[in-house]
Protein backbone atom coordinates (compact mmCIF):
# COMPACT_ATOMS: atom_id res chain seq x y z
CA UNK A 1 0.00 0.00 0.00
CA UNK A 2 1.46 3.35 -1.05
CA UNK A 3 1.62 6.16 1.48
CA UNK A 4 -0.12 9.48 0.81
CA UNK A 5 3.20 11.08 -0.12
CA UNK A 6 4.05 8.23 -2.49
CA UNK A 7 0.66 8.53 -4.17
CA UNK A 8 1.16 12.26 -4.60
CA UNK A 9 4.68 11.66 -5.92
CA UNK A 10 3.39 9.28 -8.56
CA UNK A 11 0.68 11.73 -9.58
CA UNK A 12 3.03 14.70 -9.78
CA UNK A 13 5.70 12.87 -11.76
CA UNK A 14 8.29 11.91 -9.16
CA UNK A 15 8.83 8.56 -10.84
CA UNK A 16 9.78 10.00 -14.20
CA UNK A 17 10.19 7.36 -16.93
CA UNK A 18 13.76 6.23 -17.53
CA UNK A 19 13.77 7.59 -21.09
CA UNK A 20 13.21 11.09 -19.69
CA UNK A 21 16.49 10.75 -17.78
CA UNK A 22 18.14 9.65 -21.01
CA UNK A 23 16.92 12.87 -22.63
CA UNK A 24 18.50 14.83 -19.78
CA UNK A 25 21.85 13.22 -20.62
CA UNK A 26 21.48 14.66 -24.13
CA UNK A 27 20.53 18.16 -22.93
CA UNK A 28 23.38 20.38 -24.13
CA UNK A 29 22.38 23.23 -21.79
CA UNK A 30 21.84 21.25 -18.60
CA UNK A 31 24.89 18.98 -18.77
CA UNK A 32 27.72 21.53 -19.31
CA UNK A 33 26.21 23.87 -16.72
CA UNK A 34 26.06 21.25 -13.98
CA UNK A 35 29.51 19.91 -14.88
CA UNK A 36 31.02 23.39 -14.59
CA UNK A 37 29.20 24.18 -11.33
CA UNK A 38 30.15 20.88 -9.71
CA UNK A 39 33.78 21.26 -10.83
CA UNK A 40 33.82 24.76 -9.33
CA UNK A 41 32.22 23.92 -5.99
CA UNK A 42 33.60 20.43 -5.25
CA UNK A 43 37.09 20.70 -3.78
CA UNK A 44 39.65 17.89 -4.06
CA UNK A 45 38.97 15.25 -1.40
CA UNK A 46 35.46 16.53 -0.66
CA UNK A 47 32.52 14.42 0.51
CA UNK A 48 29.43 14.83 -1.66
CA UNK A 49 25.78 13.75 -1.44
CA UNK A 50 23.36 13.72 -4.36
CA UNK A 51 19.64 13.56 -3.62
CA UNK A 52 17.66 12.17 -6.55
CA UNK A 53 20.58 10.81 -8.56
CA UNK A 54 18.79 9.51 -11.66
CA UNK A 55 21.36 8.00 -14.02
CA UNK A 56 24.20 9.01 -11.69
CA UNK A 57 25.83 11.48 -14.05
CA UNK A 58 25.95 14.42 -11.62
CA UNK A 59 27.46 12.20 -8.94
CA UNK A 60 30.01 11.09 -11.52
CA UNK A 61 30.91 14.72 -12.26
CA UNK A 62 31.55 15.16 -8.53
CA UNK A 63 33.65 11.97 -8.35
CA UNK A 64 36.29 13.56 -10.57
CA UNK A 65 37.48 15.55 -7.53
CA UNK A 66 35.60 14.16 -4.52
CA UNK A 67 36.91 11.44 -2.24
CA UNK A 68 33.44 9.92 -1.77
CA UNK A 69 29.98 10.46 -3.27
CA UNK A 70 26.68 9.08 -1.97
CA UNK A 71 24.07 8.97 -4.74
CA UNK A 72 20.52 8.52 -3.43
CA UNK A 73 17.76 7.41 -5.80
CA UNK A 74 14.30 6.04 -4.96
CA UNK A 75 13.39 4.49 -8.31
CA UNK A 76 14.80 0.91 -8.39
CA UNK A 77 15.08 0.96 -12.20
CA UNK A 78 17.30 4.02 -12.05
CA UNK A 79 19.32 2.59 -9.18
CA UNK A 80 20.20 -0.41 -11.33
CA UNK A 81 20.94 1.79 -14.33
CA UNK A 82 23.13 4.21 -12.38
CA UNK A 83 25.17 1.35 -10.94
CA UNK A 84 25.58 -0.12 -14.43
CA UNK A 85 26.68 3.17 -16.01
CA UNK A 86 29.03 4.09 -13.16
CA UNK A 87 30.77 0.72 -13.42
CA UNK A 88 31.73 1.63 -16.98
CA UNK A 89 33.24 5.03 -16.12
CA UNK A 90 36.53 6.02 -14.52
CA UNK A 91 36.03 7.15 -10.89
CA UNK A 92 32.65 5.41 -10.86
CA UNK A 93 33.89 3.31 -7.93
CA UNK A 94 33.89 6.46 -5.77
CA UNK A 95 30.10 6.69 -6.07
CA UNK A 96 27.92 4.60 -3.78
CA UNK A 97 24.41 4.33 -5.22
CA UNK A 98 21.78 3.92 -2.51
CA UNK A 99 18.11 3.14 -3.00
CA UNK A 100 16.41 5.37 -0.44
CA UNK A 101 13.86 8.15 0.00
CA UNK A 102 15.53 11.56 -0.29
CA UNK A 103 13.12 12.83 2.39
CA UNK A 104 14.63 10.40 4.89
CA UNK A 105 18.24 9.64 3.95
CA UNK A 106 21.23 11.15 5.72
CA UNK A 107 24.85 10.32 4.89
CA UNK A 108 26.91 8.41 7.46
CA UNK A 109 29.16 11.45 7.97
CA UNK A 110 29.08 15.19 7.26
CA UNK A 111 29.38 16.23 3.62
CA UNK A 112 30.77 19.34 1.94
CA UNK A 113 28.37 19.58 -1.02
CA UNK A 114 24.80 18.48 -1.67
CA UNK A 115 23.57 18.16 -5.26
CA UNK A 116 19.80 18.09 -5.73
CA UNK A 117 18.32 18.39 -9.21
CA UNK A 118 14.60 17.84 -8.73
CA UNK A 119 13.86 20.96 -10.73
CA UNK A 120 10.82 21.75 -12.81
CA UNK A 121 9.99 25.15 -14.28
CA UNK A 122 8.32 27.39 -11.66
CA UNK A 123 9.40 24.74 -9.12
CA UNK A 124 6.22 22.78 -9.86
CA UNK A 125 5.69 19.00 -9.82
CA UNK A 126 8.97 17.94 -8.21
CA UNK A 127 9.78 18.37 -4.51
CA UNK A 128 13.06 20.28 -4.75
CA UNK A 129 12.18 22.80 -2.04
CA UNK A 130 10.68 20.29 0.38
CA UNK A 131 13.54 17.80 -0.01
CA UNK A 132 16.23 20.41 0.66
CA UNK A 133 14.40 22.00 3.60
CA UNK A 134 13.77 18.58 5.15
CA UNK A 135 17.43 17.67 4.63
CA UNK A 136 18.63 20.86 6.33
CA UNK A 137 16.62 20.15 9.47
CA UNK A 138 17.65 16.50 9.73
CA UNK A 139 21.31 17.25 8.90
CA UNK A 140 21.60 19.96 11.56
CA UNK A 141 19.94 17.70 14.12
CA UNK A 142 22.44 14.90 13.41
CA UNK A 143 25.67 16.75 12.64
CA UNK A 144 25.15 20.36 13.72
CA UNK A 145 26.42 23.19 11.51
CA UNK A 146 27.56 24.41 9.17
CA UNK A 147 25.33 23.23 6.35
CA UNK A 148 26.95 21.99 3.16
CA UNK A 149 27.01 23.95 -0.10
CA UNK A 150 23.94 23.28 -2.25
CA UNK A 151 23.89 22.82 -6.02
CA UNK A 152 21.91 24.68 -7.29
CA UNK A 153 22.51 27.56 -4.93
CA UNK A 154 19.42 29.60 -5.88
CA UNK A 155 16.57 30.11 -8.35
CA UNK A 156 15.11 33.21 -9.96
CA UNK A 157 11.56 32.93 -11.31
CA UNK A 158 9.78 35.38 -13.58
CA UNK A 159 6.44 35.68 -15.38
CA UNK A 160 5.47 37.43 -18.63
CA UNK A 161 2.15 38.15 -20.40
CA UNK A 162 1.83 36.74 -23.91
CA UNK A 163 -0.45 36.64 -26.87
CA UNK A 164 -0.08 32.97 -27.76
CA UNK A 165 -1.27 31.42 -31.02
CA UNK A 166 -3.35 28.35 -30.14
CA UNK A 167 -4.40 27.51 -33.71
CA UNK A 168 -3.09 24.14 -34.89
CA UNK A 169 -3.87 23.70 -38.59
CA UNK A 170 -7.16 25.49 -37.99
CA UNK A 171 -7.93 23.69 -34.73
CA UNK A 172 -8.16 26.05 -31.72
CA UNK A 173 -6.78 24.41 -28.59
CA UNK A 174 -5.48 26.50 -25.64
CA UNK A 175 -3.02 23.98 -24.22
CA UNK A 176 -0.15 24.06 -21.74
CA UNK A 177 3.12 24.39 -23.66
CA UNK A 178 6.83 24.05 -22.94
CA UNK A 179 9.16 26.19 -25.02
CA UNK A 180 12.86 25.88 -25.73
CA UNK A 181 14.42 29.08 -24.30
CA UNK A 182 17.22 29.28 -26.87
CA UNK A 183 14.81 29.42 -29.83
CA UNK A 184 12.70 32.29 -31.12
CA UNK A 185 9.03 31.51 -30.56
CA UNK A 186 7.17 32.82 -33.63
CA UNK A 187 3.75 31.93 -32.16
CA UNK A 188 4.34 33.93 -28.97
CA UNK A 189 3.95 37.72 -28.92
CA UNK A 190 5.52 39.29 -25.83
CA UNK A 191 3.18 42.05 -24.66
CA UNK A 192 5.35 43.25 -21.75
CA UNK A 193 8.80 42.43 -20.32
CA UNK A 194 9.01 39.60 -17.75
CA UNK A 195 8.79 40.43 -14.06
CA UNK A 196 10.61 38.52 -11.30
CA UNK A 197 8.11 37.07 -8.84
CA UNK A 198 10.28 34.88 -6.60
CA UNK A 199 13.92 34.34 -5.66
CA UNK A 200 14.83 31.19 -3.72
CA UNK A 201 18.16 31.08 -1.88
CA UNK A 202 18.98 27.65 -0.48
CA UNK A 203 21.48 29.10 1.99
CA UNK A 204 18.40 30.52 3.73
CA UNK A 205 15.12 28.94 4.83
CA UNK A 206 12.85 28.56 1.80
CA UNK A 207 9.06 28.73 2.04
CA UNK A 208 7.28 26.32 -0.29
CA UNK A 209 4.29 28.66 -0.55
CA UNK A 210 4.70 31.09 -3.44
CA UNK A 211 2.37 34.03 -4.04
CA UNK A 212 2.70 37.10 -6.24
CA UNK A 213 0.72 40.15 -7.26
CA UNK A 214 2.05 42.67 -9.76
CA UNK A 215 1.32 45.09 -12.59
CA UNK A 216 2.68 44.98 -16.14
CA UNK A 217 2.99 48.05 -18.37
CA UNK A 218 1.75 46.77 -21.73
CA UNK A 219 4.08 47.64 -24.62
CA UNK A 220 2.10 46.16 -27.53
CA UNK A 221 -1.62 46.05 -28.24
CA UNK A 222 -3.13 42.58 -28.40
CA UNK A 223 -4.87 39.90 -26.37
CA UNK A 224 -3.26 38.57 -23.21
CA UNK A 225 -4.30 34.93 -23.36
CA UNK A 226 -1.32 33.27 -21.68
CA UNK A 227 1.43 33.72 -19.10
CA UNK A 228 4.97 32.51 -19.67
CA UNK A 229 6.85 31.26 -16.60
CA UNK A 230 10.65 31.44 -16.66
CA UNK A 231 12.99 29.70 -14.21
CA UNK A 232 16.71 30.49 -14.05
CA UNK A 233 18.73 28.18 -11.83
CA UNK A 234 21.87 29.63 -10.27
CA UNK A 235 23.98 26.47 -10.15
CA UNK A 236 27.04 28.20 -8.69
CA UNK A 237 28.22 31.68 -7.80
CA UNK A 238 31.76 32.35 -9.05
CA UNK A 239 32.91 35.05 -6.65
CA UNK A 240 36.33 35.51 -8.27
CA UNK A 241 34.71 36.54 -11.54
CA UNK A 242 31.58 38.17 -10.08
CA UNK A 243 29.52 35.82 -12.25
CA UNK A 244 27.27 32.80 -12.00
CA UNK A 245 26.92 29.43 -13.69
CA UNK A 246 23.30 29.19 -14.78
CA UNK A 247 20.80 26.79 -16.27
CA UNK A 248 17.54 28.00 -17.78
CA UNK A 249 14.58 25.61 -17.69
CA UNK A 250 12.19 25.28 -20.60
CA UNK A 251 9.60 28.04 -20.51
CA UNK A 252 6.14 27.09 -19.28
CA UNK A 253 3.23 28.78 -21.09
CA UNK A 254 -0.16 28.59 -19.36
CA UNK A 255 -3.36 29.70 -21.14
CA UNK A 256 -5.64 32.10 -19.30
CA UNK A 257 -9.22 31.08 -18.63
CA UNK A 258 -10.36 34.61 -19.58
CA UNK A 259 -8.20 36.46 -22.16
CA UNK A 260 -7.78 40.22 -21.71
CA UNK A 261 -7.77 42.73 -24.58
CA UNK A 262 -5.04 45.34 -24.04
CA UNK A 263 -3.74 48.48 -25.72
CA UNK A 264 -0.24 49.93 -25.57
CA UNK A 265 0.13 51.80 -22.28
CA UNK A 266 -2.47 49.74 -20.41
CA UNK A 267 -1.65 48.38 -16.97
CA UNK A 268 -2.34 44.69 -16.50
CA UNK A 269 -2.80 43.37 -12.97
CA UNK A 270 -1.77 39.73 -12.47
CA UNK A 271 -1.86 37.55 -9.36
CA UNK A 272 -1.36 33.87 -8.58
CA UNK A 273 -0.31 31.54 -5.79
CA UNK A 274 0.80 27.94 -5.55
CA UNK A 275 2.92 25.56 -3.55
CA UNK A 276 6.34 24.50 -4.79
CA UNK A 277 6.08 20.88 -5.86
CA UNK A 278 2.38 21.27 -6.65
CA UNK A 279 0.68 20.46 -9.93
CA UNK A 280 0.55 22.69 -12.99
CA UNK A 281 -3.28 22.88 -12.76
CA UNK A 282 -2.99 24.19 -9.18
CA UNK A 283 -1.04 27.20 -10.44
CA UNK A 284 -3.23 27.62 -13.50
CA UNK A 285 -6.43 27.69 -11.43
CA UNK A 286 -5.07 30.47 -9.20
CA UNK A 287 -4.15 32.91 -11.98
CA UNK A 288 -6.09 36.17 -12.14
CA UNK A 289 -5.44 38.77 -14.85
CA UNK A 290 -7.32 41.98 -15.68
CA UNK A 291 -6.87 45.70 -16.25
CA UNK A 292 -5.59 47.42 -13.14
CA UNK A 293 -8.51 49.88 -13.05
CA UNK A 294 -10.99 46.98 -13.14
CA UNK A 295 -9.26 45.28 -10.21
CA UNK A 296 -9.07 48.54 -8.24
CA UNK A 297 -12.78 49.24 -8.86
CA UNK A 298 -13.72 45.75 -7.69
CA UNK A 299 -11.57 46.16 -4.58
CA UNK A 300 -13.12 49.55 -3.78
CA UNK A 301 -16.62 48.10 -4.16
CA UNK A 302 -15.72 45.25 -1.84
CA UNK A 303 -14.46 47.72 0.77
CA UNK A 304 -17.73 49.67 0.56
CA UNK A 305 -19.75 46.53 1.21
CA UNK A 306 -17.73 45.56 4.29
CA UNK A 307 -19.49 46.44 7.57
CA UNK A 308 -18.02 49.35 9.51
CA UNK A 309 -17.04 48.78 13.12
CA UNK A 310 -16.88 51.59 15.62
Amino acid sequence: MLTERELESCYLGQFIPVHYHHNMLMDNRRMPGFKAAINHLVAPGAKVLELGGGTGVLSWFAAAKAEKVWCVEYNPDLVREAKHFLSKNVNGHKVEVIQADAFEYLPPEPVDVVICEMIHVAMLREKQVQVIESFKQRYLAKFGGPLPIFIPEAMIMAVQPLQQDYCFEGYHAPIVQFQEPTFTQPNSMELAPPSVYSMLDFTQAVDAQIAWEGVFAIEHAGTVNALRFVTKNILAVVMQQSSTIDWLNHYLVLPLAEPVQVAKGDQLHVSFEYKAGGSIPSLQASIRADHLHVVEAAWALQQQRMPAYA
